[in-house]
């Protein structure tokens, strides 16, 4: 068998756990290692010492056990996601990590503006202790079209615009290729144009988030190399659903149609 060549190493390559769940997270953490892949995302902070057993580290990682579906625009939740963020954003830096993850949550009849300024309202106090930690807080983008219905923060205008509001370099965005594809398209010139507020990306095969080969829409490696000459050294996660009995083989080859 022939021995695949070493990855080029222009792109950071992480994996979301939970499209394996059916495979333990040290047998996950095996085989990333194996593949060249250097960080598990979106795990808790029980599991972040896991990882790092294997030499890997949490890329985007959880601080609230608060689903998506609400989140920093609801004010009643912001007592309750300050004492989260605040309890875990340290142990986050203990740990060595960089970036917690954090949602918008649910519009539920607020609207635009609205949102907004409770986001960031939420959100102030949050980053003081972010910025003291050495952490970024990134919010995810998410398409409210297909699997997050009247997600709030789906677009990348609305999640820019927050960026702006707060002002802080401790604050970007998670650009998740798959749900902006689905919502505005026009991802490379997106990307290209909003750099400095990504501070990490997901991808997924359009439509139906499943493997990101020649049976989607999207080319990934144009998108990789966008991603690589905006100056990006964040990381890159494979977030799509396996539909291959070998999930393995299947988070291989995306690993190689990225690594340009």
């Amino acid at each position: 068998m022939e021995t695949p060549a070493p990855l080029k190493k222009n792109i950071n390559h992480s994996v979301c756990q939970w499209c394996y769940d059916d495979i333990p997270l040290e047998k996950l953490c095996e085989a990333a290692k194996e593949i060249g892949i250097s960080s598990i995302d979106l795990l808790r902070s029980d599991q972040w010492a896991v990882a790092a057993r294997y030499g890997l580290t949490c890329a985007m990682a959880y601080a609230s056990p608060i689903g998506l579906t609400r989140g920093f625009n609801d004010p009643d939740l912001h007592f309750t996601l300050l004492k989260d963020y605040a309890e875990n954003i340290p142990k986050a830096a203990d740990a060595g990590l960089k970036n917690v993850i954090c949602f918008s949550g649910n519009a539920r009849g607020l609207t635009a503006a609205q949102g907004l300024e409770n986001c960031a309202r939420g959100l102030e106090p949050v980053l003081k202790i972010a910025s003291a930690n050495g952490i970024t807080i990134c919010m995810e983008l998410l398409n409210s079209k297909v699997d997050h219905k009247d997600y709030q923060c789906d677009h990348t205008a609305w999640g820019v615009a927050l960026c702006e509001k707060l002002g802080s370099p401790h604050f970007k965005l998670l650009y998740d290729i798959y749900h902006m594809q689905i919502m505005e398209g026009d991802v490379i010139a997106t990307l290209r144009a909003n750099a400095k507020y990504i501070a990490h990306y997901h991808t997924g095969g359009v439509p139906g988030r499943n493997e990101i080969d020649e049976r989607q829409e999207l080319y990934y490696p144009a998108i990789m190399r966008a991603i690589v000459d905006t100056g990006f050294t964040g990381h890159v996660a494979q977030e799509f659903i396996p539909s291959s009995p070998d999930k393995i083989a299947s988070l291989r080859n995306a690993i190689r149609i990225c690594d340009v």
